[in-house]
């Protein structure tokens, strides 16, 4: 791997990771139209969703900080609610992931027909949030946190985006844009370090196969600034309402992978 590639990979992830696009449908049509050259390399990997990770937190690192602040107080308060509600929303996809882990990577194996259609499902989860309108709750419930987590773990599929599926679901319960966006942030982090710790201990590194330092370097920053500025940009964009255009991306994409799956049989 070349520092270009690494370059480009890495903004691709701190793009795709919080603009309701679908990273993995992004991962899955780049598979195929590069030829699978676009191997999976796991410390490479494992790097540059730590700084995705590390995007969202410097983000809320406010809201965390106070987060973790008042649960050390050991009472029942509204940030003890809303930790309680974080792991709450997290157990549909832990029950996926301890249960149907291996059916899920199965449908990673290239299927441009399947991610086509859940482009196409994304982007008509993305108008709902322009058209519909619903009476706005103060405060994210419980069962909303559980329905939100069932949202997350939907997405799972390739080509359906977790922010999308998350902040749709969030918003058409009734819960307010700016705060079911935060949520649904704040939520992914502990996921998605589990997983890459699971991966970590079920896989070695050959030092052959690993890319240098350099190459990781611009793999975590490009990934790290990109996350940044794609987070901050979803926030706002969440609140003004303005998630068409994203709709309108992820169905023309949805029916171009379509497309190419008739015409390159895949």
């Amino acid at each position: 791997m070349s520092w270009i590639d690494a370059l480009i990979l890495g903004i691709i992830q701190g793009l795709t990771e919080f603009l309701p696009v679908s990273s993995s449908g992004h991962l899955e049509i780049g598979k195929v139209l590069l030829g699978n050259k676009m191997q999976d390399n796991l410390l490479f990997t494992v790097v540059v969703h730590g700084a995705t990770v590390l995007s969202i937190i410097l983000v809320f690192y406010r809201q965390i900080i106070e987060l973790v602040r008042e649960c050390l107080t050991f009472r029942y308060n509204d940030s003890t609610a809303y930790v309680l509600k974080l792991f709450l929303s997290m157990i549909p996809i832990f029950i996926f992931g301890l249960f149907f882990r291996a059916q899920i990577s199965g449908l990673f194996n290239e299927n441009l027909t399947l991610v086509g259609f859940m482009l196409i499902t994304t982007s008509f989860l993305l108008v709902l949030t322009r058209f519909v309108i619903i009476e706005r709750k103060n405060k994210i419930s419980y069962p909303d946190a559980f329905i939100i987590g069932i949202a997350q773990a939907i997405a799972v599929l390739p080509g359906m985006s977790r922010s999308g599926s998350t902040i749709v679901t969030g918003i058409l319960l009734g819960n307010k844009k700016e705060d079911v966006t935060r949520f649904s942030f704040l939520m992914v982090i502990i996921p998605i370090i589990g997983a890459y710790f699971i991966e970590l201990s079920e896989s070695s590194f050959i030092p052959g196969d690993n890319p240098g330092f350099l190459v990781l370097f611009i793999g975590f920053i490009s990934a790290f600034i990109t996350g940044l500025f794609a987070c901050k940009w979803m926030i706002n964009l969440v609140k003004k309402g303005n998630l068409l255009y994203f709709s309108v991306y992820c169905f023309l994409l949805g029916i171009s992978a379509i497309t190419f799956a008739k015409i390159l049989d895949v």
